[in-house]
């Protein structure tokens, strides 16, 4: 019989979590935007997040140090890409300050669990 809690351990992880919290905000955000973001921001936002979460998992998977250590490295890009749209979604005014403050508190949060992660992974390679 298949065990399927050892497929699903990624879900575990708080740093998968958070990045899943991350994604089902950012869809939130973005589903009052303005009509003409329908094909700018919009995917762009939804595409960041939900690779940042996917990499984690896609990495974790792999089974190696070295792989998870990669793939944390690309959601930390995808991160970074979130960050910048979030800021321009302030700027004009498709978000309040307050959404702003909230998303933007969860992907500091991230950002953090994903350099750390990310850390402890690599000195495991060095041992």
């Amino acid at each position: 019989m298949l065990n399927l809690s050892n497929l699903t351990s990624y879900k575990k992880l708080i740093i998968y979590q958070k990045a899943k919290s991350l994604v089902l905000i950012t869809y939130r955000l973005t589903s009052d935007f303005p009509k003409t973001e329908i094909y700018t921001l919009v995917p762009q936002m939804r595409r960041a997040a939900i690779s940042i979460m996917a990499n984690i998992v896609e990495g974790y998977s792999k089974g190696t140090s070295a792989e998870y250590a990669r793939f944390l490295t690309i959601s930390i890009g995808s991160l970074t890409e979130l960050e910048v749209y979030l800021d321009v979604c302030l700027d004009l005014h498709f978000i309040s300050q307050l959404e702003f403050e909230k998303s933007f508190g969860l992907l500091i949060e991230v950002k953090k669990l994903l350099y750390s992660s990310r850390r402890t992974v690599r000195e495991r390679i060095k041992q």
